[in-house]
């Protein structure tokens, strides 16, 4: 196809910084091909969320998603959030109505909730939410509708977490059997980096959850594999979410 009909092609995008390793673009680029869909799928890779408005002027754009460090930043230019956003205070996916406004959803927390369930045991009581940024807020949320109990885990003091990584200790570590890692800390190329947490805390009975999905195994999750413990990186669910995104821009 040549340049003038695939810039007339109606788009869906990703909106991020630093996406080059995306897996949305490549995730729905293959399914539009697959299913002779007759759309393009872009990344907007942006340095400041001053950027964004003005990706919301183009015509041709029926969708987008939202990925790190926007999730939270873009709330503020959606004409509409969806309950569910609005409760999580982050939004990954945006709607562009007939109306011409948009609307924004969450489609992290069901990506999540669905990909961990099959790994979760009774143990699995009380959580470390390793991030406060705007992926963490949609794991908070599932956490609450699956009745785990969790802390988050900061760099820094934040409102929200209960613990800074100094804090932590290998009893800390035990005695929270579920740790999902919501920071980009060991996202390619970076591979050699984790999460600074008392990995000798971790027993057989813990499961660590990566959302990074490049590499498919994190440093984090060798880590825990080290010590025992069941682990899961992020692919389900983004595979999840992506799918749930592409119900939402075709209902």
């Amino acid at each position: 196809m040549d340049t003038k009909q695939e810039k007339s092609r109606p788009k869906f995008g990703l909106v991020g910084k630093n996406i080059d390793y995306s897996f949305s673009r490549a995730h729905f680029t293959a399914k539009f091909e697959k299913e002779q869909l007759p759309y393009a799928y872009v990344n907007f890779d942006i340095e400041s969320i001053a950027e964004f408005p003005e990706i919301l002027m183009q015509d041709d754009l029926r969708g987008l998603n939202v990925t790190i460090p926007y999730k939270e930043q873009v709330i503020p230019f959606i004409d509409k959030l969806h309950k569910t956003a609005s409760e999580i205070g982050a939004v990954n996916t945006i709607k562009f109505l007939v109306s011409g406004q948009t609307k924004g959803y969450n489609t992290d927390y069901y990506g999540f909730k669905k990909s961990i369930a099959p790994f979760l045991k009774p143990h699995h009581k009380n959580a470390l939410i390793l991030g406060t940024g705007g992926a963490s807020k949609a794991i908070a949320y599932a956490l609450q509708k699956l009745g785990i109990s969790f802390a988050y885990v900061s760099r820094t003091p934040h409102i929200k977490a209960k613990y800074i990584y100094t804090d932590l200790t290998d009893a800390i570590i035990t005695s929270h059997t579920l740790i999902i890692n919501c920071t980009p800390v060991g996202t390619h190329p970076n591979v050699n980096q984790c999460p600074d947490i008392p990995y000798d805390g971790i027993t057989k009975d813990h499961l660590l959850f990566d959302l990074i999905y490049n590499p498919i195994q994190t440093k984090f999750l060798i880590c825990g594999e080290i010590k025992g413990a069941t682990t899961c990186n992020g692919a389900k669910m983004l595979e999840y979410q992506a799918e749930k995104a592409w119900q939402i821009w075709n209902k």
